[in-house]
């Protein structure tokens, strides 16, 4: 595994993730291959997100999701499985289980991991983020009270606003409110008000921006969009807005 070039394994460059937090433990799952490379690119502040950092940063954040309640369940890594197949096709799906299963038997800071991909990840980027981890552990209805709590240690470290997390959970947790939610308003709010803020969320979701990611993210994209428009149509039916 040391001779294989990463940035083509996982199907993108790799750039600030070779460094920091993020870099040690892929120093740890390919020992040598990754210990001079770290060197040369340490970085600090803004980068552009490569497809390959963004990967990579899904598999670690999945990996502490993973890891929340102490015990890591086949029906998860199973789940997990089935979710990398859907959103990245078999033979890219297996190369990030494989290298998933690796890094679940690293110890992982959440809260240094976080605030490394705040520092170098464009925010629709990170919200693309969430919006995977999301899926992920409202499988099988709202997230365990662990899994719950290093959601929002990821959201806190990633800088993800308060709202924004519960638009996202709220595509995931039906509830009667949650077209409300997905659109950040209340039901109180005036039609004008809820069509502000459909057209501010629009800009928000579109995944044009991030398109630079590759594809299949822009794809999953595409479905948090289609799921911010569903909500808009079942508003606007409930109050008879044209």
């Amino acid at each position: 595994m040391a001779n294989i070039s990463f940035g083509k394994w996982i199907g993108g460059g790799l750039g600030w993730v070779l460094g920091g937090p993020i870099g040690g433990i892929l120093g740890f799952v390919f020992g040598s291959f990754f210990d001079n490379l770290q060197n040369g690119y340490e970085q600090k502040g803004f980068t552009p997100t490569q497809e390959g950092d963004f990967k990579v940063s899904l598999l670690v954040l999945v990996a502490a999701i993973m890891k929340a309640d102490g015990k890591i369940l086949k029906s998860e890594l199973n789940y997990v499985k089935i979710f990398l197949l859907r959103q990245f096709g078999q033979a890219e799906a297996d190369r990030l289980l494989l290298l998933l299963r690796e890094i679940l038997r690293q110890d992982l800071d959440v809260d240094e991991i976080c605030e490394q991909i705040q520092e170098n990840m464009e925010y629709p980027s990170r919200l693309q983020l969430v919006h995977f981890l999301l899926g992920i552990a409202t499988s099988d209805g709202e997230p365990h009270a662990a899994e719950a709590e290093v959601l929002r240690r990821v959201c806190l470290h990633m800088g993800i606003r308060q709202m924004d997390f519960e638009s996202i959970k709220a595509m995931f947790v039906v509830k009667t409110d949650s077209p409300y939610r997905i659109l950040e308003v209340t039901p109180e709010a005036t039609d004008e008000e809820v069509k502000k803020a459909y057209r501010k969320m629009a800009l928000k979701y579109h995944p044009d921006k991030v398109t630079h990611l590759g594809e299949d993210v822009q794809n999953a994209a595409k479905e948090k969009f289609q799921k911010l428009n569903q909500a808009y149509d079942e508003i606007k039916k409930q109050r008879g807005i044209i």
